[in-house]
Formats: C-alpha cells, structure tokens, sequence
C-alpha cells in the first residue's frame, strides 16, 4: 500500500477513534491547562487529566519517500495524569502530581527521545512542590519539582503537546503585585527515563550535563498602557557539553556558561483599534563548548482582529535566529534555544528551532462559534547561514549534515501549511485535530531526498 493510502486511511481510523472517545467521554473536560477538580474540600484539592492523541508521519525527517523509516508511521500517544493541591493554611500549600505515557503502535523504540519518540514512562512523579506565601500577591517562594513557563515558551517552556512535557526540582522566589510580578528561579531540567524514577541533571548520577538555569523575569500587565504584556528578563545557562547534547554547536564538548537578556511586549487590541503587535527579542554572550559565544534572535508579528461575529484575524510574523558563519574561528553564533515549548511556534510539524533560521508566516483564524477555533498558517523557511546546519524544534537534531554540497546549495528550506481544528464539546472535554503538508525548497533538493512530508493528528482531552 502506497504511503498517501496509509495516511488517508490512519486519518480515518483517528476520526473514528475521536468519535468513540467523545462518546465515552460524555459530560467529562476542558483542554486547557488549568486543573478542574474531581473532589474538593477546604484541604485538598484533586484533578485528572486523560489525554489520547493519534498521529500519522510521511518524511517528516528525512524528506524521503524510498525510505519507510521509524519515523514514518502512525502511533496513538496516551497520557494519564493525577494530581492532588493539599492547603493547610492561606499562605502554606503543597502539591503532588503523577504522570504515566505511553506510545503505542508504530515502530519508534519506546525510550523518550529515541528516534523523536515520545515513549514510555510507567507512573512518575511529574511535580511535587510546596508554596509559602501567596504567589498572586505579595512574596512567595516555590520549592520542589515543577514547571517553569515563561513567556511564550521560546527558550523556557512547560510544552503541553509533548507527551512527558517538561518539569524541573527548581526554586523560584516570587514577589507579585496586582499588575505584574518578578521572579528570581534557578532549577536543573528533569530528564525523562522509563522504569526509573525520573531524575534531575543535579540530583542523578548518571548525567554528565548537569545542567543548571537561573533566571530573574519580570512581566507587567499595565508598564506600557497601550500593551498587555511588557516582559524583561535576564537567564543564565550552566552545563558540560557532551558530544550527543542538545544544543549548538552539535558534536562539541567543553564547558557552557553564558546569560540571555531579553524582552517580550505584546499590544492590546483594545486600546489600538483591532491591531494587535508582538515581539520578542534576546541577546546571548558567554561561552557554550569552551567557545565564546554571541548570538542574537527576535520574534516580531502584527496583525488585525475583525469586526465580525467570527472573530477574524489576519496575522503575518517573522522569526530570525543567528548561525555560525564559521565553525574554525574559535567562537559559536548558533543561538541557543535553551528548554523551549517550539511545539508550534515554527510550524506544526516540528522541523524547526529557534536556531539559524529565517522564517516569515502568515496567519489567518476564525471562530465559527463559542466553542469551534479554525486556523490557517503558511511558513517560509530559509537558513540564517548554510555554514550551519538546520535544527530540529527539539534542537538535538540536523535535518542535513554541514558539508560542502550544504555550503554551495540555495538557502531556501521550504514551505509548510498547517490546517487545525480546536473544538470545545464542554466544560471538561476538548478536542483537536490537524493536517501539514511540507513542501522541500531547494535547500533539501540541493543536498539530497526532497520528497513532500506530511502529518496529521486527532486529539481528545479530558480534564476532571
């Protein structure tokens, strides 16, 4: 069976397989990421999440038709969490919450990150933490395993898409205010290992990156009268490179230290007669691999919400990241995407990085009704420079290696178009489902395969 008939076939079987679980699922949830309650009392407070996810992938990786590779099937990706908020006090609380993946289906090896596979993680701590103080008011400080979001998840994000997603054993010291708040954190990334419990870089043994972040944010809500957010922040990064780590440039190994400064401001359509703007800029200086290192990236889009009963938008943005020009100097330009939620960000299909890149958008949404979201993006691509190579969204992979053939060829990548779908069947229960199709430019054509990939996926959340 050609593989157009497999995808045609697997996106069938995940509308039915939606269809069913809606059936099951009844008056259940809500895919957004607060956490309805199944029981409550003044202590303690439980909730559940139940989420199933089919995907289906043609070339994603590779751009290669010839090859039928791991990568190039469909898989159903179950995540189950349980979770329990236990307050004592008005200013003293803690929380508890397991998390159980898995990957079914397919023929990706089931170890997390192995061939980009989600895998498995049998039940698993995935935040425990306590609070003391009040963090929407005043001073407070988190300590424990947790998330640590901020921003629009470009360099350190909470990725919800991503099956284990992201936590971290963290402190975070907060002082909020009615209109903004300041956080000081340091925490070291908890890496993902089935039929263990999950450690940090810190704590483990058995990781040699020992990575540690720190950071100081601070994201107001009324600092510029006519935006909705105005974020500053100053991150520092501490790790050892390992030859396989995540992280330009790929293959290197020394000692990584350095500081991003950035800022984040977006406009309130409100106050700006429907135009709404974004931007997101940020420096980076240090070492990375005992190199020196100075890179620079920025996100910047506008767009016009319409007077209609749909709620239209029509947006265009432009993404750059810096590369390194050259690998022999001595220093590393690659900018470096830290722990990012990319899911998205770049495209649905996860080709890309905040790294030596150029990418301009489109983008275009509408909603139908209270509960039904249509969206529509088209994605250009180009390398910042073809001295280094193209980074996957989970900045551990090349999508071609940096060779002469990749020196002398167009810079041109390709184009994406992303086609989703969010519906809201109720308080609880939320749904989702989408289609991409990557169209290789003359970058893939130039250096090797440059077939045409495809992805799709149907998605199902409950949240109780």
């Amino acid at each position: 069976m050609k593989p157009n008939q497999i995808f045609r076939q697997c996106l069938v079987l995940a509308a039915l397989a939606l269809l069913s679980l809606t059936a099951q699922a009844g008056k259940l949830a809500d895919l957004p990421d607060p956490l309805p309650t199944v029981a409550r009392t003044d202590l303690i407070t439980f909730d559940t999440e139940l989420k199933g996810r089919l995907e289906v992938r043609d070339n994603n990786y590779d751009f290669d038709s010839s090859v039928n590779g791991p990568q190039d099937a469909a898989w159903l990706l179950t995540r189950f969490r349980l979770g329990m908020l236990v307050t004592p006090t008005s200013c003293f609380k803690f929380y508890v919450q397991g998390q159980d993946i898995r990957e079914i289906g397919g023929s990706r090896p089931n170890n997390i990150g192995s061939f980009g596979a989600d895998g498995d993680d049998v039940f698993d701590v995935l935040q425990a933490w306590a609070d003391f103080g009040h963090d929407a008011d005043g001073l407070s400080l988190r300590a424990g395993r947790q998330p640590l979001n901020y921003g629009d998840q470009r360099l350190l994000g909470n990725p919800q898409w991503s099956n284990p997603t992201r936590a971290w054993d963290a402190l975070r010291l907060r002082y909020a205010q009615e209109t903004w708040t300041l956080d000081l954190f340091v925490g070291s990334p908890v890496n993902f290992v089935n039929n263990r419990w999950n450690e940090s870089d810190y704590f483990s043994t058995r990781e040699a990156r020992n990575a540690i972040v720190s950071g100081l944010y601070f994201s107001s809500k009324s600092l510029i009268p006519w935006q909705n957010v105005t974020d500053f922040y100053l991150l520092n990064e501490q790790a050892n490179k390992a030859a396989g780590a995540a992280g330009a440039p790929l293959g290197a190994v020394g000692k990584t230290n350095f500081f991003t400064l950035g800022t984040l401001m977006k406009g309130d359509p409100k106050k700006l007669h429907n135009w709404d703007y974004e931007m997101e800029m940020a420096v980076q200086y240090g070492r990375v691999a005992g190199l020196d290192h100075l890179a620079f990236a920025g996100h910047w889009g506008t767009g016009y919400n319409f007077h209609h009963t749909w709620k239209p938008r029509l947006g265009v943005q432009y993404n750059y990241a810096s590369g390194d020009d050259d690998a022999t100097d001595g220093d590393n330009n690659t900018f470096q995407n830290m722990f990012p939620g990319n899911h998205a960000l770049y495209g649905f299909m996860d080709t890309t990085g905040w790294m030596n890149l150029q990418n301009p958008q489109l983008n275009f949404s509408i909603q139908p009704t209270s509960t039904l979201k249509l969206t529509l993006d088209y994605n250009l691509y180009w390398n910042a420079t073809n001295n280094d190579a193209w980074y996957g969204a989970n900045t551990t992979s090349t999508v071609r290696p940096v060779n002469a053939d990749a020196r002398r060829a167009s810079s041109f990548r390709g184009q994406e178009v992303d086609l989703n779908a969010y519906y809201k069947l109720n308080a609880h229960v939320a749904l989702q489902a989408g289609y991409s199709v990557f169209f290789a430019g003359k970058y893939l054509a130039q250096t090797g395969a440059s077939d045409t990939a495809q992805f799709g996926y149907a998605q199902v959340q409950v949240n109780f």
